[in-house]
C-alpha cells in the first residue's frame, strides 16, 4: 500500500493537522494513511511525530511514549570513541551524499526486523526534503570508500535523527558523534533518537515522558 496515491501533495509551505499525541490511546501509533509529501512530513515532525512502517501497510505515524531523546549536556564519547576520532581513521563530511546513506540504511539487516522500514517511497520522500534543505546526513569514508553514516531532519533548533549504518566498525559512531557535536555547537537543543537502543543509549540519549517531548519541541 504505501502512501495513498489519492491523499493531496502538500509542499514545505502547506500543513496538517494530525491528532493530539497527548489524547492517543495507544504508546506510538497517533494516526495512518496520507503520504510522504514534504508538507506532510513537516507537519508530522513540527507535531511530535513521525513515520515508521511496513512495505505494504499505509503510513503509519508514531509518537512513542516515553521518547528517547539526547540533549547537549548528556552527550557522552567514550575513550575508544575518542581515539577513533582522534586518530581520523575515518573522514567525516555532511551533506556529501544524502541519497547513498539513505539507500545503505534500508539495505542494513537489523534484528527482529523482516525487511526494511526503509522503503522506496520513504528514500524518494527524504530525499526531496533534502534537496529542499531539511534533511542532513553524516558520511564517514574509509580510503576514499563510504563505510558509514547518519542522516535526520533539522527544524530549527531541533534534529530528528532517522538511521543509521556502518561497513566498518565505529564508522557510524564517528559519524554520529561528529554529527551531533556540530549540532550541539550550532544551537540546537536536543535530538530525537525516537525509541530506546542501547546504541544510543551508549551516547547519552535518555527516556523522556511524551508530554515532556512535546513540551520541549514547541
Amino acid at each position: 500500500m504505501g502512501p495513498d496515491p489519492d491523499f493531496p501533495y502538500l509542499s514545505e509551505n502547506e500543513r496538517f493537522l494530525f491528532p493530539n499525541p497527548i489524547e492517543a490511546k495507544d504508546s506510538s501509533i497517533v494516526a495512518w494513511g496520507g503520504n510522504l509529501s514534504p508538507g506532510m512530513l513537516l507537519s508530522a515532525y513540527e507535531q511530535g511525530l513521525f513515520p515508521w512502517y511496513s512495505e505494504g501497510e499505509p503510513v503509519v505515524w508514531h509518537s512513542p511514549d516515553p521518547r528517547f531523546v539526547l540533549f547537549p549536556e548528556k552527550l557522552h564519547v567514550s575513550r575508544s570513541m575518542k581515539k577513533v576520532l582522534k586518530q581520523n581513521i575515518y573522514s567525516i563530511t555532511m551533506d556529501k551524499d544524502f541519497h547513498e546513506v539513505i539507500t545503505a540504511c534500508s539495505a542494513v539487516k537489523r534484528p527482529g526486523q523482516n525487511g526494511t522500514w526503509i522503503t522506496a517511497d520513504m528514500i524518494a520522500a527524504y530525499t526531496e526534503l533534502h534537496r529542499l534543505g531539511w534533511a542532513h546526513s553524516a558520511e564517514a569514508y574509509f580510503q576514499g570508500r563510504l563505510a558509514g553514516g547518519c542522516y535526520g531532519v533539522r527544524l530549527g533548533n531541533a534534529f530528528f535523527g532517522e538511521s543509521m549504518f556502518a561497513l566498518k566498525p565505529n564508522a557510524s559512531k564517528a559519524a554520529f558523534l561528529t554529527l551531533a557535536r556540530f549540532l550541539f555547537d550550532d544551537g540546537v537543543r536536543f535530538i530525537d533518537c525516537q525509541q530506546h537502543t542501547r546504541h544510543l543509549e551508549s551516547f547519552g540519549a535518555i527516556d523522556v515522558r511524551r508530554v515532556e517531548f512535546l513540551s520541549l519541541l514547541k
